[in-house]
């Protein structure tokens, strides 16, 4: 079905009508209307009924092989993704995606290359970040061929996510060096400012405290200007982290005490952010021989890491 015939089909037909449909039609037009309902499901926010029906549609396209569309196909892969995505299950959405992913690109579609994008999103929040670089890549070559300097740019800096999470720290910031010089070429001062946050925490990680703060410090101007509060909370952390690594424990510690005030404050607490700013404030108090000060500050973070556990 065309997309027009598609469209028109909507404007027409009612949701009980593609439902006393179904045992009227049979091949290609009743996989269609499989992925009708799906997609009008789906947009009601019922995930598990709407899931189902974009399997069934799919299981039908698989059946009718090479005679098939498969850009029809590609879409029911899609939706079985987007379905699986609100339901959670990442790797299984990212999974389905890439079917669909791979179908249009055989086909040349144009909304290949916004899939794939989505796919790599979905590829980091399943942790699967070899993927992530591996779908990136791709993204961005295809941005840079069709002139979207921007596209090309959020690519390197998800790769560059990628991986810092690998813990490639080294080919973390090329990365997102390459993104910031993309960024600064277009003025987007926001994403500069983004990519040199995320250059000081592998500068930290790599205990190149001097480099860490002089990123840290550039990222924090332009936050506090634009007040983004969050991000400058993050960039005001890594400051707090170089300036333990380059010794000024006193600074450092005043630091973090900043950034776990104003976190402590939020409406939603991000525990897991609190927890790793108190454990790095207790081993700077260790440091600075208040034993005690460290020892109470451990203690309370057992209970909340047992309660997370």
């Amino acid at each position: 079905m065309s997309d027009d015939d598609r469209s028109n089909s909507d404007e027409i037909l009612t949701e009980e009508m593609l439902w006393d449909r179904i045992p009227e039609v049979s091949g290609e037009e009743r996989a269609d209307t499989y992925y009708e309902l799906s997609a009008r499901i789906f947009a009601r926010g019922q995930y598990d009924e709407a899931l189902a029906l974009a399997e069934t549609a799919r299981d039908i396209y698989s059946e009718l092989g090479a005679g098939a569309s498969s850009e029809g196909l590609a879409q029911a892969y899609s939706a079985i993704g987007y379905n699986l995505n609100q339901l959670k299950r990442m790797d299984e959405a990212a999974t389905a995606m890439s079917k669909a992913v791979e179908l249009l690109r055989e086909n040349k579609s144009p909304i290949a290359l916004e899939l794939a994008c989505t796919l790599g999103e979905w590829w980091y929040s399943s942790k699967n970040y070899e993927k992530v670089i591996e779908t990136m890549y791709e993204c961005a070559q295809e941005h840079l061929v069709d002139g979207n300097n921007i596209g090309a740019a959020n690519d390197m800096h998800l790769i560059g996510c990628a991986q810092r999470e690998l813990k490639n720290y080294r080919e973390a910031i090329i990365c997102f060096q390459e993104a910031r010089a993309t960024f600064k070429a277009e003025k987007e001062v926001l994403h500069i400012a983004r990519c040199d946050q995320k250059i000081a925490s592998c500068y930290n990680e790599l205990g190149e405290g001097e480099s860490a703060l002089e990123a840290a410090r550039k990222a924090m101007d332009v936050f506090e200007t634009g007040h983004d509060h969050r991000r400058e909370t993050f960039a005001l952390y890594e400051i707090g982290r170089a300036e333990i690594l380059l010794g000024k424990l006193d600074d450092g510690l005043a630091t973090l005490d900043n950034v776990l005030q104003v976190t402590a404050e939020e409406d939603v607490k991000d525990f897991e952010f609190i927890i790793e700013i108190e454990s790095l404030m207790a081993t700077v108090m260790r440091q600075l021989g208040r034993i005690e000060d460290a020892d109470e500050v451990e203690r309370r973070l057992a209970s909340v890491k047992e309660s997370l556990s």
